[in-house]
């Protein structure tokens, strides 16, 4: 019976996947497409889980097999990542003048990227701080035990490095290795090898002309080869989108989700909080901020489905070029730094709110020092953080054992960690799509006729 039933479910799952390509074959718009996978997948997941109950094995099996679109599409996303990166940092060189222009904008974007993680720190603790989090009085299950001993072992990883030995980590020792994505740090390498080979095209075109001349338009021609790859991987995105979203609604423990509610509820209020403090920043640059979250929705809503900084990132990165008229050179640096260093999300409201809530319950007085080096700690942690699944585990865990807190606590969140990770993303791109338009409004090289335009241009996702 149980097998009739999957099958029966499969089948509704492949027929709402068929609607969407019919609705591609009447040239309906990407984004509506995009937006109407969103909501389908979350009536068909509540469907599941009120027809079902979310821990039966018809459910289980549904969206293992449903995992075949929905992590599929994830782990092409994840495919791309790395060369992406590496091309995109490679071609922003190769278009620019000279290696000073590098240093202006890539400092100004690093910076932007660390105050606003510090920033959205301060704001992390206010938010646990008001909403009295303390972890003391949350319990562990089994599910949460597994977890906590899979964070102490990772835990026990990292404290076997100081800072500084943690800071060296990130420079790429073995490109090669980085670019599987081996190490945790692995992200941030390739974006520093990417920034050396970028230089050395500098230099070349300046000491070699013919030579540079011929290496940067082999560096060009990749880059288009490999945009022609990106985009028909994003063309599969609301397929991707329908299937994610479904599984999520249909395995999310409602109750657990009850029970942790308030922790829910003060990282929205955080998140929100740190949204607003983004908008802030652009209405100072002089640019009107309801364009900006107008012209960036789009994008937000891929990171906030897919939970990936990195699966965003060719969005990202056409969102400033087409919409915001941020010069393909910034709009590439930012992106591709914004995936691993500074991410005001998952590197700082998270980490920060945890060391609040957990401090308590490791017998911690949350005084004026204290929160004062939580901020430190939380914004150097920060670098080198990979924009994909995983990446506030990870900056929680440095963050938390630099401060001699126990991480195993932070497992009792396992159960909400993928309805808070959706908000986070959506922050840490909308963070590295403010320090790319900041940048240029700085430089003078925004161009306010494509920013200021009221018409959405189509981001060239289809294949």
């Amino acid at each position: 019976m149980d097998i009739l039933l999957i099958i029966i479910n499969f089948i509704v799952f492949l027929s709402l996947i068929g609607v969407l390509a019919l609705l591609k074959k009447r040239k309906m718009k990407f984004s509506y497409r995009v937006m109407i996978g969103l909501l389908t997948g979350l009536i068909f997941g509540a469907a599941l889980q009120l027809i079902y109950g979310v821990d039966n094995n018809v459910i289980t099996a549904t969206t293992d097999w449903m995992s075949i679109v929905g992590s599929g599409f994830v782990r092409l996303l994840q495919m791309i990542v790395m060369p992406l990166i590496f091309i995109s940092i490679l071609g922003a060189f190769a278009k620019m003048d000279n290696q000073e222009k590098f240093l202006k904008s890539g400092t100004k974007i690093i910076a932007i990227l660390l105050g606003t993680t510090a920033i959205a720190a301060m704001i992390g603790i206010a938010s646990a701080l008001a909403f009295d989090l303390d972890a003391s009085s949350l319990n562990l299950g089994e599910a949460e035990n597994e977890r906590a001993s899979s964070l102490e072992s990772t835990a026990s990883e990292v404290e076997g490095q100081t800072l500084p030995q943690q800071i060296v980590s990130l420079l790429p020792a073995n490109p090669f290795l980085d670019f599987t994505g081996d190490r945790a740090t692995s992200t941030i390498a390739v974006v520093f090898f990417a920034v050396f080979m970028g230089i050395s095209l500098i230099r070349l075109l300046n000491r070699n002309p013919e030579s540079g001349e011929k290496v940067r338009a082999g560096i060009l021609s990749v880059n288009d080869w490999v945009m022609q790859l990106v985009k028909i991987i994003l063309a599969l995105t609301p397929y991707g989108i329908l299937a994610i979203m479904g599984t999520t609604v249909a395995t999310s423990d409602f109750r657990a989700i009850y029970d942790l509610g308030i922790f829910v509820i003060a990282s929205y209020a955080a998140l929100i909080a740190m949204y607003l403090v983004h908008l802030l920043i652009v209405s100072m640059t002089g640019l009107n901020p309801v364009q900006f979250l107008k012209k960036t929705s789009e994008a937000l809503l891929f990171a906030f489905t897919s939970r990936s900084s990195a699966g965003t990132l060719p969005l990202n990165i056409q969102t400033q070029r087409v919409r915001l008229g941020v010069p393909s050179s910034v709009a590439n640096f930012s992106g591709s730094f914004g995936l691993s260093i500074g991410q005001n999300g998952c590197a700082g409201i998270y980490p920060a709110m945890l060391g609040i809530m957990i401090a308590p319950a490791a017998g911690v007085e949350i005084n004026a020092q204290f929160i004062i080096t939580l901020i430190a700690v939380t914004v150097i942690a920060s670098l080198g953080i990979a924009g994909v699944g995983g990446g506030a585990t990870f900056a929680a865990i440095i963050v938390l054992s630099t401060m001699n807190l126990p991480v195993a606590l932070a497992a009792v969140l396992i159960s909400v960690e993928p309805l808070i990770d959706m908000g986070r993303t959506a922050l840490n791109v909308n963070g590295s799509m403010l320090a790319g338009t900041v940048t240029a409004r700085s430089n003078g090289q925004i161009d306010k006729n494509i920013y200021d335009n009221n018409e959405l241009n189509e981001l060239t996702a289809e294949a």
